[in-house]
């Protein structure tokens, strides 16, 4: 069995929101992606999501590596997605800010990949985790989107790409009124594949890695990309209906309000923002 003292920390990176960490098997490598900011709930940044994208790839191409999968420091979030505060900050440029290409990177990446989900997995965390080919969920998860709730526009595929995995009732459910789903109720509606207690968290993960690593790596690999062929067609849609439908949205009065609604702990009032 694979010992938490066995994960190597990966020398010559400059990391400052995530943890990079490799473990060697008999079976094959294993790479360990940790959002690492466990006082703003694992919440990052623009800097946080290119050092995913970056590690990812990494791991990727690594030929020791056999499993990549994206953790949470602590066992009270995964990750909460978009640090609110960071983007608050998108109303100083003009028109929507790009962010580095997470959820392509987590779909690209030719190794599989598991979403191991202690505590929150909101937002960009909820989207990132679903993108993984594995979601295993420990039962204090809590799953949900933010967005229209804290003015923080997702469009294109990281959004419809939900309605692959759990239907499009469920999905527009989730995406359009925000509720929060347990790990009991993420599991039901097919939005994770295992729920476990937070204790056996690092167990059950360890098994489907070793599962995994026990198969044909080039099989795997096919086997990934022929389920990613499925959504090719709408891959091409990030950002374009936010940038075509409300290219003025950042640093506008209805995103202040959502996020300034945010931060005093209240419901935003979006009334006289309805019939534009």
């Amino acid at each position: 069995m694979v010992q938490t003292s066995q994960w190597t920390k990966v020398e010559g990176w400059d990391l400052k929101e995530m943890l990079y960490e490799k473990n060697q098997t008999e079976l094959g490598g294993i790479a360990r992606i940790t959002f690492n900011r466990p006082d703003r709930l694992n919440a990052i940044t623009s800097r946080g999501m290119k050092e995913i994208v970056d590690t990812v790839w990494d791991a990727g191409l690594d030929p020791a590596i056999g499993v990549v999968v994206l953790a949470g420091a602590g066992d009270t979030s995964w990750s909460a997605g978009g640090d609110v505060e960071w983007e608050q900050g998108w109303g100083d440029t003009k028109g929507p800010r790009d962010t580095p290409p997470v959820n392509d990177a987590i779909l690209d990446c030719p190794k599989p990949g598991i979403a191991a989900v202690k505590g929150w997995c909101i937002g960009g965390g909820n989207h990132w985790a679903y993108c993984c080919d594995f979601t295993i969920a420990a039962d204090n998860a809590k799953f949900g989107q933010n967005g229209p709730r804290v003015g923080s526009p997702a469009d294109g595929y990281i959004v419809s790409y939900l309605a692959e995995v759990i239907g499009h009732k469920r999905a527009r459910e989730m995406w359009m009124l925000c509720r929060r789903y347990t790990a009991q109720e993420a599991y039901e509606m097919g939005l994770v594949n295992k729920v476990v207690p937070v204790d056996k968290m690092d167990e059950e993960v360890e098994k489907w890695c070793r599962e995994l690593l026990s198969l044909s790596p080039t099989c795997l690999r096919i086997v990934k990309a022929s389920f990613n062929a499925n959504i090719q067609h709408i891959r091409g849609t990030h950002n374009h209906f936010r940038k075509s439908l409300a290219p003025d949205f950042d640093g506008s009065a209805e995103q202040r309000e959502a996020q300034k609604a945010f931060f005093e702990r209240r419901p935003p009032d979006f009334r006289k923002f309805r019939g534009r």
